[in-house]
């Protein structure tokens, strides 16, 4: 029988240990690292926004901002620029999660994905696009597309979204070019 999170937290709070980031060349800082202690479960989660709809700010923006849009979809960036490149966000304009997706929209998908894949790839610069969905920020389904620097090898895998953080900004001027360009590709067919 799989672990109740209280097993789990029994289990794994007194066996943490930092795994050897420093020999990773993707590892974004230096010096000695900690654990924090596991904290215990919680009774019952904090909401996320938008939770149930209530003060969902993708639903209020419509389709404000957006690079690409049609009935079901919109592809729009962060509100200003990180550290990456390029960072859009896949979004489905009806307030459902990733797994409460109806049969269009899951159909859609696969096809959406390597659309934005090629129009992040698109902004001249850009070596991958790293592709992710975490789901804990807010309920309303979106999927994010990062878009890594070419042969900024330092900057790959897994670690790209915490680089995109510790980055300085790219300048508003590139960034809103780097922006029309997907555009400009999205809406190319």
């Amino acid at each position: 029988m799989p672990e109740s999170p209280e097993e789990f937290y029994e289990r794994a709070r007194t066996g943490t240990s930092v795994p050897p980031l420093d020999e990773w060349d993707s590892w974004p800082f230096d010096g000695e690292l900690r654990v924090r202690e596991l904290e215990p479960p919680v009774d019952v989660e904090h909401p996320r926004f938008g939770e149930g709809g209530v003060d969902c700010r993708r639903c209020k923006l419509g389709d404000e901002g957006a690079l690409w849009s049609n009935e079901r979809w919109t592809v729009r960036p962060l509100d200003k620029p990180s550290g990456l490149p390029v960072v859009v966000l896949l979004e489905t304009r009806r307030h459902v999660d990733f797994p409460d997706l109806d049969e269009q929209e899951t159909a859609d998908l696969g096809p959406l994905m390597l659309k934005i894949h090629d129009a992040v790839m698109a902004v001249p610069g850009v070596g991958r696009v790293h592709i992710g969905r975490w789901g804990e920020g807010g309920e309303h389904c979106h999927i994010w597309f990062m878009g890594r620097p070419a042969r900024m090898e330092q900057l790959r895998s897994s670690f790209a979204a915490i680089w995109d953080d510790v980055l300085p900004p790219v300048p508003e001027d590139i960034w809103r070019e780097s922006l029309a360009i997907v555009a400009s590709e999205l809406r190319a067919d």
